[in-house]
């Protein structure tokens, strides 16, 4: 239940907090990035759901509810398993997705510098800690952040592969934590469940 409750937290923070929320404001957002980020909010809600039915069976020692929680944890370790390959293989295009969101502000900026348009480009910068696409020239004019020094400045598609990298690696990270609490959740139903069924022929 605690690992569950941990990674809907985990994934809620990839998903609303950091520079990723600013993708998810825009009409336009990286799918695949988000998609991976709610299956794992998903998977993690279901594993608080199954940890408090384990728990049931446990206490009432009950092969049915803990063969039933042995079968749930099989699922979710399986869909982890997938979320994982999923996301490797789609990174590529979440980060071309996130670049080009940019490019369309950044574009959209230069046809009108001004309200919305000026203001959206700005959180990207704030949350990404860059300006512009890595030419001085292009930066010039730009609504960059004060603690940004020209031409000092990162390269904001560079920032965008860093930040989706990095979360990606987080993701990974948490998945394999998850998977391994999982794995050890099964050996241990399956050892219960042998058990009580021992214990009762042998009453």
């Amino acid at each position: 239940q605690l690992a569950g409750l941990a990674v809907i937290a985990f994934g809620l923070w990839l998903r609303f907090g950091g520079p990723m929320a600013e993708f998810a404001t825009d009409k336009k957002s990286p799918e695949l990035f988000f998609m991976g980020l709610y299956v794992l909010v998903g998977a993690g809600a279901i594993m608080s759901a199954v940890g408090f039915f384990g728990c049931c069976g446990a206490a009432r020692e009950s092969q049915c509810l803990i063969g039933t929680f042995f079968a749930c944890l099989l699922v979710i370790f399986a869909g982890e398993v997938t979320a994982g390959v999923f996301a490797f293989i789609g990174k590529k295009v979440a980060i071309q997705e996130a670049q080009k969101i940019y490019i369309d502000a950044y574009e959209d900026y230069m046809k009108s510098p001004v309200g919305k348009v000026n203001s959206t480009i700005y959180r990207y910068h704030v949350a990404l800690q860059c300006c512009g696409k890595g030419n001085v020239e292009q930066q010039t004019g730009l609504p960059c952040p004060e603690n940004i020094q020209l031409p000092k400045a990162s390269n904001c598609l560079v920032e965008i592969q860093n930040v989706i990298d990095t979360n990606l690696h987080l993701v990974g990270i948490v998945g394999i934590a998850i998977a391994s609490i999982t794995i050890f959740g099964m050996i241990f139903s399956m050892v219960l469940c042998c058990t009580i069924r021992n214990m009762r022929d042998m009453i």
